[in-house]
Formats: structure tokens, C-alpha cells, sequence
């Protein structure tokens, strides 16, 4: 019960808060938006060479196979 009533006490100074210092809020939502970007780009540049790198040791593994494969025959 007691976690229920500091909740809603901290959604209403949460929302106080907002109303009183909105051009705080924005000028640090300005900053954190860019720095946000750059992050994201970072973390997609890093995912999307991983999975080029997976994908081309997979195709090395397939005509590794491939390749004992034919030499059984």
C-alpha cells in the first residue's frame, strides 16, 4: 500500500516538476536527443559489421562443407 501511495506522490511532483521548469525539460531533452543519435548510430554501425562478419564465416563454413563433401565423392 505504502509503494502504491509514493507512487502516485511522485507522479504528481513528477508532473509539478514539469509544468514548473518545462524550459529545463526541453533544453536537456535538446542535448539528450543528439547524444541519443550518436549512440545509435555507433551501436547500428557495430550490429550491422557483426552480422556481416557472421554471415561471411557462415558462407566459409558452407563451401568448407561443400568442398569435403566433393572430395568423398
Amino acid at each position: 500500500m505504502w509503494i502504491i501511495l509514493g507512487g502516485i506522490v511522485a507522479i504528481i511532483l513528477g508532473v509539478l516538476g514539469l509544468i514548473k521548469w518545462w524550459l529545463f525539460f526541453l533544453k536537456a531533452l535538446a542535448a539528450f536527443v543528439p547524444f541519443i543519435l550518436l549512440i545509435g548510430g555507433i551501436f547500428a554501425i557495430i550490429i550491422g559489421i557483426s552480422s556481416i562478419k557472421e554471415r561471411a564465416e557462415e558462407e566459409r563454413e558452407e563451401a568448407a562443407e561443400q568442398s569435403t563433401e566433393n572430395d568423398k565423392s
